[in-house]
């Protein structure tokens, strides 16, 4: 018999590292289970957790056990009423009598599925792996409270947190040679000196003058000794200053249709798209901000509260509310200093032809400064006029311009992974 024992002590943190291994380890099925109950949820329980299952046949682990042929010796327990050669009766007698509940079968096998909990964060990061705002610059110098502390040289006052200690040895041992120089001249001259008078014929020596220079050397002596190993003159600190910072930040605006042609289930299908919107930037970006704008008839610039949950509604004229996210960037968002974004989400319904001046508006004042837009448009239905002209747009801007579908709540996931996924850099 053949025994692996493991003695490798175990690590902190050891069933942390243990559960990543395992999530990463099954990530497919994850994956999978993670799209289906974002499709499934409702507005307000998409940041819960979720529980996934596994199939058994699915997981397994790495087994040792003897290979076919050899001899070996197996121990096992011992029993008082079978020997070598008994046969065994099948239990229960072969006649179907166990207690369980509903009929038995004669074929069919399985094996029960292995489940587990995602948390809320392992949750979010299996819905936005992948993902990333599309063509992220970093912009000039957008203001002086954006900076970065960075070496500077060196200075002579400071906090001990930033001393040099090795330029400042460098600075001791430069003035310890610097100061004992002439000390160590001196001292050199007198014991030659000492060591002359001492070599005369005793009648001709000077005691006194011995006496003299033995003084003079252990004064010496005593001065060398004397100079410090470190002093505050050689401490040298980092010097640290404030570097101004090219900008990284971004704007995204989401622009929802909330006109009477807007069903309210083609509003809660817009409203999961920006929510997951919503979730993926403030978990990923730090420096995003966001402008909520509800159109109908008129576009109105609304916090977060308002434009979930706000039951206005109206006509449809989209190009009010392209014009008012072109006001808005004028006015607060230049685009030398600004990624900006925009997500907009409409059943293509609109005024005549309101489309036209969309197209135009778009072409000429909002694309050349916009990094990247997105058109969701919501409906089983033929594509109208608003899609067609936007396709036009898309032609122009082809990088930067992405227009999808959505049918049903199924789509959602999808297409947001579509529109947001991770481009190959160039």
């Amino acid at each position: 018999m053949s025994y692996f024992i493991d003695r490798r002590p175990n690590a902190r943190h050891k069933s942390e590292v243990n559960r990543q291994r395992f999530l990463d380890r099954y990530r497919t099925h994850i994956k999978r289970s993670v799209e289906e109950a974002v499709n499934r949820r409702s507005i307000t329980d998409m940041e819960r957790g979720e529980k996934v299952s596994i199939p058994a046949r699915d997981i397994s682990e790495p087994v040792f056990q003897h290979g076919p042929g050899g001899r070996r010796t197996v121990v096992s327990p011992g029993n008082k009423e079978f020997v070598e050669g008994d046969r065994l009766k099948r239990p229960g007698g072969g006649g179907g009598g166990g207690t369980g509940e509903g009929g038995a079968s004669n074929q069919g096998e399985g094996m029960d599925e292995f489940a587990f909990s995602l948390s809320r964060e392992e949750f979010l990061d299996f819905v936005f792996d992948g993902l990333e705002l599309p063509h992220l610059e970093r912009k000039q110098l957008k203001d002086l409270e954006e900076v970065r502390p960075v070496r500077a040289g060196l200075t002579r006052e400071g906090v001990p947190a930033r001393i040099n200690i090795v330029r400042s040895m460098r600075e001791a041992q430069a003035r310890r040679i610097a100061m004992r120089a002439p000390l160590r001249r001196a001292l050199r001259e007198a014991e030659e000196a000492l060591e002359a008078e001492e070599r005369k014929d005793p009648v001709l020596r000077n005691p006194a003058r011995i006496q003299e220079l033995k003084a003079e050397i252990e004064r010496l002596e005593q001065r060398i000794e004397a100079v410090p190993f470190i002093d505050t003159f050689d401490l040298r600190y980092n010097n640290l200053i404030d570097q101004p910072q090219p900008s990284n930040k971004a704007v995204m605006f989401c622009v929802m249709d909330v006109s009477g042609s807007m069903t309210q289930a083609h509003k809660d299908i817009a409203k999961r798209f920006f929510l997951l919107l919503y979730l993926f930037l403030e978990r990923n970006y730090e420096k995003v901000e966001l402008v909520f704008v509800r159109h109908h008839t008129a576009a109105k610039e609304v916090d977060e509260e308002e434009f979930f949950y706000s039951r206005e509604t109206g006509g449809t004229i989209v190009s009010s509310a392209l014009t008012l996210v072109d006001e808005v960037i004028r006015a607060r968002y230049p685009a030398n200093q600004w990624n900006l974004y925009v997500a907009q989400a409409s059943d293509g319904d609109n005024w005549d032809d309101d489309s036209t001046t969309c197209r135009q508006l778009l072409v000429k004042s909002l694309m050349p400064r916009l990094q990247y837009f997105t058109y969701v448009e919501i409906t089983p239905h033929a594509h109208q006029a608003l899609w067609e002209e936007y396709e036009s747009v898309q032609a122009d801007f082809p990088e930067r311009f992405a227009m999808r579908q959505i049918v049903e709540g199924g789509d959602i996931y999808p297409v947001f992974r579509e529109l947001f996924r991770r481009r190959a850099t160039q």
